[in-house]
């Protein structure tokens, strides 16, 4: 799997636990230290917890080690690194903060829509 279908397989595991405003910013233009960053919002930090746990343990469930993570002890904002991509797990409020978006600004940020939101509307 290269790093854009991985990328697209965490934010399925968010969706499932209702991660919303999910992104993924294509970096490899712009840097070498990863390829991907993938990021989403949460409404408090008990979901922030519940959204990175959940990729943890979904991806080691399949073989994938996270390689790094931060953020566990306040949970305003969750790293989690899997070396090509990063997952960011933030609470609203501090990804309004921090505004990676913004921050990353001259690169490719592709907007996600919740796929069991998609289906019911149809």
């Amino acid at each position: 799997m290269n790093s854009k279908e991985f990328s697209k397989k965490i934010t399925d595991i968010i969706f499932n636990k209702k991660g919303y405003d999910i992104i993924i910013i294509n970096l490899k233009e712009l840097t070498s230290f990863a390829d991907y960053f993938v990021i989403c919002s949460a409404d408090s930090n008990v979901q922030v917890k519940a959204i990175a746990d959940d990729v943890d343990k979904s991806l080691r469930d399949d073989g994938i080690k996270c390689w790094h993570r931060e953020g566990y002890q306040a949970l305003n904002w969750v790293l989690l690194d899997y070396v090509d991509v990063i997952v960011h797990v933030f609470k609203k409020e501090s990804r309004e903060f921090y505004n990676l978006e913004k921050l990353w600004g001259d690169a490719e940020i592709e907007k996600l829509s919740d796929p069991a939101y998609s289906q019911s509307t149809n």
